[in-house]
């Protein structure tokens, strides 16, 4: 087995090239500034690339990824993400982005182990559990699946509207707006779920109504098989 990834370097190389003789220039006024408008915290898992889902360039959007979209009170390095966006390049836009057909939500719907990643995935366990006993109504496993998956964007969005960053961000007047969506790795198209929130005195109500709407969305095509 080749130790080299020259392959990668020379991928490298055409890109860049590519990039400066559609854009001259482009990679100069990079070094001139970040000043990106969204923060977006999405899954670790490679086939959903933040820019590219955005339609976006390098230094449109800022990103922190993780296994399974997670939010943590205690997670200094998704927290010391938020502070540096919110307060060093000032977005105005925070996206929470799940995506269907996600292993760690998998995981922990089915209590699957995985190793150390267990300990993470825990987190989505307890979105679990919160809502089990509406989840076990809900269908078919894949259609269970689809509902977690849209259960832990809400509640991430959620935990990110209660960290101290956003809640002081919202204190002093800063423009913050919290979003819930999540991809389609089958169609490539994103998904609003409603969860959007602008202030601290809009959180539970914006949880509420993005709840209800993926409660009974579900349980429609649970019972009718449709949307």
């Amino acid at each position: 087995m080749s130790t080299n990834l020259d392959e990668l370097f020379e991928s490298n190389r055409r890109w860049a090239d590519a990039t400066e003789r559609r854009s001259p220039g482009f990679f100069t006024s990079l070094l001139a500034q970040q000043a990106p408008q969204y923060l977006w915290i999405g899954c670790a898992d490679s086939r959903v690339p933040a820019n590219e889902i955005l339609g976006l360039l390098p230094g449109e959007v800022f990103v922190h990824r993780n296994v399974a979209n997670v939010v943590v009170h205690s997670d200094l390095n998704a927290l010391s993400v938020m502070q540096f966006a919110i307060d060093m390049l000032q977005v105005r836009h925070i996206m929470v982005v799940g995506h269907y057909g996600c292993g760690g939500v998998r995981a922990a719907l089915e209590g699957l182990r995985i190793g150390i990643a267990d300990n993470w995935i825990r987190h989505v366990q307890d979105v679990r559990n919160k809502h089990r006993t509406w989840l076990d109504g809900v269908g078919d496993d894949e259609l269970r699946l689809k509902a977690l998956c849209e259960l832990n964007v809400l509640e991430q969005a959620l935990n990110v509207c209660e960290t101290t960053v956003v809640q002081d961000a919202w204190q002093r007047g800063q423009t913050v707006v919290v979003h819930g969506w999540v991809y389609g790795l089958h169609n490539g198209l994103l998904q609003d779920l409603k969860m959007t929130v602008a202030g601290a005195g809009d959180v539970a109500a914006a949880y509420g109504l993005a709840l209800g709407a993926l409660k009974t969305r579900f349980d429609a095509i649970r019972k009718n098989g449709r949307p």
